[in-house]
């Protein structure tokens, strides 16, 4: 066999707590990600890294992840280095198993930067996309308004600020927001919220100067998302209900915008298939992220100049990254640089 991978589990301390309407009763301390290096013996000394971020609510934990990783690495055989090996590894992936997204990103992330390298190429040129990308909002998590207003005034140099709602005080909490910090403000209610409560809330919401809503609803509830887009001036955003490239045509006339995540949809080439097809469906896209590290991030940068906004923090919820080059600039706008692949090594080494 050519290509030969290995993985390896992370749990990192989270620089501040972070919970969404759907945690788990422990989440909010930590984060768990999964880190590969794959290597093939036709080109020796080069590594490729990659990334999946395993969320429960996709049926996707480490383990599973462990489990399936070699069933893809069989799968893809020994691809060329070239845009065209790497399309051919992703329809190979998903012509083994369906879903697993997030074992198909790490394996997807690696073969980009390992291909990056042989060709002496950054992931984004490999791809031919721009340099030129929107800037990354920040994200907050559920807590008291209190907290969260001192959260949004540290994190005031962001061009936008994410806000994550469907706890108690949604309401509280945005007029706290909007005390310290005068730019849009993107909602995301991760499933959490009901009609009535949706509805009651349109008015204060474009009041408040809120620039979008993402998935305020349960994923497969489109006509909830269909109703309150009919009443919303703001554009609905979908993502636990968006997938995967394949969800994109149940949302024409049900949601003006789709999230999507390399996590989510299999790595690099699928996000960048989906931002595509997206645009070209009319949708607003938004490229968003998990809590990873550099590695999850800087392949999502390689295709945000696909995306009208971006939600790449991932990286910066993170108490210590174990990863560097990757560098975020004056205008909140990830750096794409020319060093072959990813252009990241881990710290220390």
């Amino acid at each position: 066999m050519a290509l030969h991978l290995t993985h390896e589990v992370l749990r990192l301390p989270l620089r501040d707590p972070f919970r969404i309407a759907r945690s788990d009763h422990d989440a909010g301390l930590a984060t768990t990600t999964v880190i590969v290096e794959l290597r093939d013996d036709r080109h020796p000394g080069l590594v490729g890294i990659g990334e999946g971020f395993p969320d429960r609510f996709y049926g996707e934990t480490s383990e599973t992840m462990a489990a399936v990783l070699p069933l893809l690495l069989a799968a893809i055989g020994a691809p060329e280095a070239t845009p065209e090996g790497l399309l051919g590894s992703d329809v190979a992936m998903d012509g083994a198993i369906a879903h697993h997204g997030a074992a198909k990103c790490a394996i997807d992330i690696a073969l980009h930067d390992l291909v990056g390298k042989i060709t002496g190429q950054p992931v984004h040129r490999l791809l031919g996309l721009s340099t030129e990308i929107p800037p990354t909002d920040f994200t907050i998590g559920i807590d008291e308004p209190a907290v969260v207003a001192e959260r949004a005034r540290r994190a005031a140099r962001f061009p936008a600020l994410k806000i994550k709602l469907g706890g108690q005080h949604d309401l509280a909490t945005l007029e706290a927001v909007r005390g310290v910090f005068d730019g849009p403000i993107r909602i995301d209610a991760n499933t959490g919220w009901t009609r009535e409560g949706a509805v009651a809330m349109l008015p204060e919401l474009e009041r408040l100067g809120v620039e979008l809503i993402e998935q305020p609803f349960p994923r497969h509830a489109l006509a909830d998302l269909g109703w309150l887009q009919e009443r919303s001036a703001l554009p609905i955003v979908a993502d636990e209900s968006a997938v995967t490239i394949d969800d994109l045509d149940g949302l024409v006339g049900i949601v003006g915008g789709v999230n999507v995540k390399l996590a989510k949809c299999g790595g690099i080439g699928p996000a960048g298939r989906m931002l595509a097809r997206a645009r070209d469906l009319g949708f607003r896209t938004f490229l968003g992220c998990m809590e990873e590290t550099s590695v999850g991030i800087a392949a999502s940068a390689a295709v945000a100049s696909l995306a009208d906004w971006v939600d790449l923090d991932g990286n910066l919820l993170l108490a210590a990254d174990p990863f560097k080059g990757l560098e975020l600039g004056d205008d909140c706008r990830w750096q794409l640089g020319e060093a072959p692949g990813l252009g990241l090594r881990r710290r220390g080494g």
